[in-house]
């Protein structure tokens, strides 16, 4: 099968660079400022001069009011917003409707019963995206980047009526076995490929979006 990728947090050229060159569908803007992967809006202008045309520009925001969504949507030029806090379905139809940008909504799983909550969000969105919902023992955990997986067999077989993302834990070593068990036609990876909190390995990038290619 295809697999596409997703770079998130990128937040220098050269991953910018490497991320398009090696065939990234979708390159990620954190917008969280607690994040160690955080970029301004006028930062994240600058890295998108190093997106090339048919590669989208994904913003990450987290519970951000509509001036934050605003500012960054007109500087980095922001074609899919991905909302990776407490936003509830009401708040995802409110910016969709205001910004006329697609949108994305993260489920955080840890059990079946999280994964039902894709469903509340379906009818409002373009896409849903599956992550880790880190432990509650887990301190200063993030919303999401958190180099965590969760079981991938509560989503095997699923269908939704929109598409959907794999994001938590992913490497390149461990991306066949997530694709083979979830059913993931696309993929989204931060901490999976750095070296450090926060900082891209352009070798890393190169290798995952490699082991994308050969599925």
């Amino acid at each position: 099968m295809s697999v596409s990728v997703k770079i998130c947090g990128v937040n220098s050229r050269a991953a910018a660079e490497c991320a398009a060159s090696g065939g990234a569908a979708f390159i990620g803007f954190v917008f969280y400022p607690p994040s160690p992967r955080y970029v301004t809006p006028e930062e994240a202008a600058d890295l998108a001069r190093a997106v090339p045309p048919g590669v989208e520009r994904v913003g990450l925001f987290v519970d951000a009011d509509d001036a934050t969504l605003g500012h960054a949507i007109e500087l980095a030029g922001l074609g899919l917003l991905q909302l990776h806090g407490g936003e509830t379905p009401e708040r995802v139809a409110a910016v969709r409707k205001r910004f006329s940008v697609p949108v994305m909504k993260a489920i955080r799983v840890a059990g079946p019963e999280d994964v039902g909550e894709a469903e509340r969000f379906a009818g409002v969105v373009d896409w849903l995206l599956f992550d880790a919902l880190p432990p509650k023992a887990m301190t200063r955990a993030l919303p999401g980047g958190n180099a965590l997986s969760f079981d991938w067999r509560l989503i095997a077989g699923r269908r939704w009526s929109k598409p959907w993302m794999l994001s938590g834990g992913l490497t390149a070593d461990n991306l066949a076995e997530a694709v083979k068990t979830s059913g993931a036609a696309v993929v989204d990876v931060s901490s999976g490929v750095e070296d450090r909190p926060g900082h891209k390995d352009p070798e890393r990038i190169a290798a995952f979006l490699a082991a994308a290619r050969r599925l």
